[in-house]
């Protein structure tokens, strides 16, 4: 007799919370392999594709496309054990969960936070059992409440507009409002809007982002509609006008939603100062093409520069590090993980380069492109994505010469390079045009004084200049 999984969507690591459908790659009905990847899910952090731990035929699958599930809540069931030509085996009467060690059902033997096939991981939510056999449960978006949260409604503003009515008449609630998900509350406070008000349309009346978006537009369409009910006045503030008008809001989520939470800390926590200097590249350009010329792999420019940074922060390990104001320590690190800012369709992100001090400048070349071209087609990885130390942020691609980035908490320091331009530059005692490079440093000032960050800028610089400096450092 089949037995039926419930497989939950699993901690894909580094705190993450929830992640959105972006595409399933299985479909109800189909056979699964152990292992096999069963849908791509996008998170702050990256796209993942989230391999399911059972064999079997997929019964059931929870949530459309363009859903965004919190950890913990059900992807999909498995019938194991179930004929690969009869489907209909998976109305078995049980449900597991694909954390829970269910029986003899053959299982993976990899692991993810959140679920695997050895002792039964700790739960991040407690899940209620379905009334119903999962088998009948059709694949709409289905996220079960947790028994007994704790009431989180905001009252509305006495300055708020009045919510609009749900379509039908929804008596008040007493209880616990079914929202699990807390960027539904948090998006319903924003907004001022009573939860307990809205009808959800989840499962068992489940309250879920659209219901909250939906009712937010009502109150938009019912402050505009004419009439003397109306009472929203028509500038924002005193002595403002018309044109200052609330147009659009673009939800903080994804990776721009990460980003934005990281900067935001980095400048709170950390107190950054920048100095920059100009340099003559013609010669490190002149290196670059000598170098591709004899033949082999090429060599990117961008590596050359990494390849300095690393030889400098040798020099100067105070760069290297972050701080630990708990235990009022400044933490020095051994190995360079070398983050640099990449600009993609999804945003902005910052893959990281592992142990690049031990790398020669043809294997950074080869992981850089390696880490681009995965940032492109959204493949980055979690791990592809932490654990820095120190970030290259070339700026000179948007065709600017000078920046003052923030820096990648929880890093200390971050290199920016500005466009290589010609310029009229005083060579060997005579005006001539060369190509110039503005190079800015922006660091931590509780790990290093200027004297400190000065000496590692203009040593990057002197390579720079003269490529031949970097030789007594290999």
């Amino acid at each position: 007799m089949a037995q039926v999984l419930e497989f939950k969507l699993p901690d894909l690591g580094e705190g993450l919370t929830e992640a959105e459908i972006v595409r399933w790659l299985v479909a109800v009905g189909d056979v699964v392999a152990i292992d096999q990847p069963v849908v791509e899910v996008e998170t702050a952090k990256a796209m993942v594709e989230v391999p399911c731990p059972y064999g079997g035929v997929v019964t059931a699958r929870y949530g459309e496309e363009g859903t965004e599930l919190p950890v913990g809540a059900p992807l999909l069931t498995v019938a194991v054990g179930a004929s690969e030509s009869a489907p209909a085996a998976a109305t078995g009467t049980g449900t597991a969960s694909a954390g829970d060690g269910a029986g003899s059902a053959e299982t993976s033997g990899n692991v993810l936070v959140g679920y695997g096939t050895g002792a039964p991981a700790a739960r991040r939510r407690r899940v209620r059992p379905a009334a119903s056999p999962v088998a009948s449960v059709s694949p709409s978006v289905v996220v079960e409440p947790a028994p007994a949260p704790t009431p989180a409604s905001a009252p509305t503003p006495a300055s708020a507009p009045t919510p609009a009515p749900a379509p039908a008449s929804v008596p008040e609630r007493s209880g616990p409002v079914p929202v699990i998900s807390p960027l539904v509350r948090r998006l319903a406070r924003q907004n001022g809007l009573d939860l307990r008000a809205l009808a959800g349309s989840g499962r068992d009346g489940l309250i879920l982002r659209c219901d909250v978006e939906l009712a937010i537009e009502r109150i938009g369409q019912a402050a505009q509609a004419p009439g003397p009910a109306v009472a929203t006045p028509v500038n924002g503030t005193s002595g403002g006008s018309a044109a200052g008008a609330v147009t659009e809001r673009v939800p903080l989520r994804g990776v721009r939603g990460a980003v934005a939470d990281k900067l935001s800390r980095s400048r709170r926590e950390i107190p950054e100062a920048t100095c920059w200097v100009d340099a003559d590249a013609t010669e490190l350009m002149a290196a670059r093409t000598a170098a591709n010329a004899a033949g082999g792999p090429k060599i990117s420019l961008i590596a050359l520069l990494a390849r300095i940074c690393t030889a400098a922060l040798a020099r100067f390990p105070e760069l290297n590090s972050t701080v630990d104001m708990e235990a009022r320590e400044i933490v020095r690190l051994r190995d360079v993980h070398l983050g640099f800012a990449a600009q993609t369709d999804r945003g902005l992100v910052v893959p990281v380069v592992r142990d690049a001090q031990s790398r020669s400048a043809e294997s950074l070349s080869a992981e850089f492109a390696r880490l681009t071209e995965a940032g492109r087609s959204g493949k980055l990885t979690p791990g592809d994505l932490t654990g820095g130390t120190f970030t290259l942020n070339n700026y000179g691609v948007f065709g600017v010469d000078g920046s003052t980035p923030i820096i990648n908490h929880p890093e200390a320091a971050m290199l920016g390079i500005g466009r290589i331009v010609a310029k009229p530059w005083v060579h060997r005692g005579e005006l001539a045009v060369r190509q110039v490079v503005q190079l800015s440093l922006t660091f931590d000032h509780r790990v290093c004084d200027g004297g400190t960050a000065g000496g590692f800028l203009r040593y990057v610089a002197d390579c720079v200049e003269q490529p031949a400096v970097l030789l007594r450092t290999l």
